[in-house]
């Protein structure tokens, strides 16, 4: 069977991963998938890249880089995600994941001219109704946040599904509405203790720039939409037994040990 890729472009922040583990294991508690493999490739790393049309779908996670900085491993993952595209997998991009597939697609990613934006954040979902992924989140719903960087300016042809005053870019969909790739800057596999310790974290910084930690760590809530939206993408995996012939892309695409069952 073919498994789940998890794409890992960095790592929680060390004291939050000390105690609660890393990115790869809140997203695959949050999908819930007991029927699909998964692996784990550290591009950051220098892990290399699979053949994407050996795999079931690809999960791209968060990071404490930033895309403009153009690093050899996110300039070369970037240069793979058009061939997992063209294989028609399920794709979710989460935060840094997010800003690489726009980038990838010929979207802007830059710092984001309204300041960081950090903590339980309210988005409106109203684009999204018919959306496969998100339309099930509702019109407004609360998940965790933390970036400073955004997505500026979609690629060509994608979708804008959700947004606030913040970060009007908050989720998009590549292609039409049959297309199965997502950017989403919100952390669904974040909850309250995770974000929480975020903050405490980023408290000086938080300081230097007039934001207030006390605060954002007394408002942060629990985001129960967030295991919801991943158990769905887990439902797109786990529904994809697509058979027909696919065009290889391996001659392209170096092959390497991935890591399994993390």
């Amino acid at each position: 069977m073919k498994p789940l890729l998890i794409v890992k472009t960095g790592t929680a922040l060390p004291g939050v991963r000390a105690r609660r583990g890393d990115y790869e294991r809140w997203i695959l508690d949050g999908l819930a998938l007991e029927s699909v493999p998964f692996e784990v490739v550290s591009v950051y790393e220098g892990d290399a890249l699979p053949d994407p049309t050996q795999l079931a779908g690809v999960i791209l996670t968060g990071s404490a880089a930033m895309v403009t900085d153009r690093e050899e491993w996110s300039e070369r993952t970037a240069t793979w995600l058009p061939g997992a595209v063209f294989s028609e997998i399920p794709i979710l991009g989460i935060c840094y994941g997010h800003q690489l597939l726009a980038h990838a697609f010929g979207g802007e990613v830059g710092r984001n001219p309204r300041g960081r934006e950090m903590g339980t954040v309210e988005i409106d979902f109203s684009a999204a109704r018919q959306d496969p992924l998100l339309g099930g989140v509702g019109e407004r719903a609360q998940f965790q946040a933390t970036h400073v960087e955004s997505v500026l300016a979609l690629p060509p042809r994608a979708v804008c599904l959700a947004g606030n005053a913040a970060d009007p870019h908050h989720a998009f969909r590549l292609g039409t509405a049959k297309a199965r790739v997502w950017g989403i800057q919100f952390h669904p596999e974040f909850d309250q203790d995770v974000i929480r310790g975020y903050i405490e974290t980023r408290r000086e910084v938080l300081g230097e720039e007039g934001l207030d930690a006390d605060e954002m760590i007394s408002a942060a809530r629990e985001t129960p939409a967030g295991p919801r939206l991943l158990k769905r993408f887990g439902e797109l995996v786990a529904g994809e037994r697509s058979t027909r012939a696919r065009p290889s892309v391996s001659a392209r695409i170096p092959r390497s040990g991935i890591k399994k069952n993390v």
